[in-house]
């Protein structure tokens, strides 16, 4: 059971970078999934999440109308858009995943206490 993150790098203020998550060894299909940061000397904190069947996101109020979380099922794949990135936004950035069901959608969390499975992390750095 495996998560690896990538996309991430350095950005100017405003760019765009799009974030994966592929699994292998499992089927997301059935997985909430959650996207978390981390800063240097923060707590890691929740970003963005899509529910087990992908009828519900979540966001963060600092990336809303910036993110944009999404799930390709024939990929095993969860990708986060990030547009308009401002510094604020550096951190090293997770993806987790927990099962739920494959025939019921609920409702996702941020909580990073929910997730089972956690990737390695990607760095994401926003500078001019």
């Amino acid at each position: 059971v495996q998560l690896v993150e990538s996309g991430g790098g350095l950005v100017q203020p405003g760019g765009s970078l799009r974030l994966s998550c592929v699994a292998s060894g499992f089927t997301l299909d059935g997985h909430g999934v959650g996207w978390f940061r981390q800063a240097p000397g923060k707590e890691r904190v929740g970003v963005s999440c899509i529910s087990n069947l992908g009828g519900s996101t979540l966001y963060a109020d600092s990336v809303k109308g910036r993110f944009t979380i999404s799930r390709d099922s024939g990929k095993n794949t969860v990708y986060l858009q990030m547009n308009n990135l401002k510094p604020e936004d550096t951190a090293v950035y997770y993806c987790a995943a927990t099962p739920r069901s494959t025939t019921i959608d609920i409702w996702p969390t941020l909580q990073p206490y929910e997730y089972d499975y956690w990737g390695q992390g990607t760095q994401v750095t926003v500078s001019s």
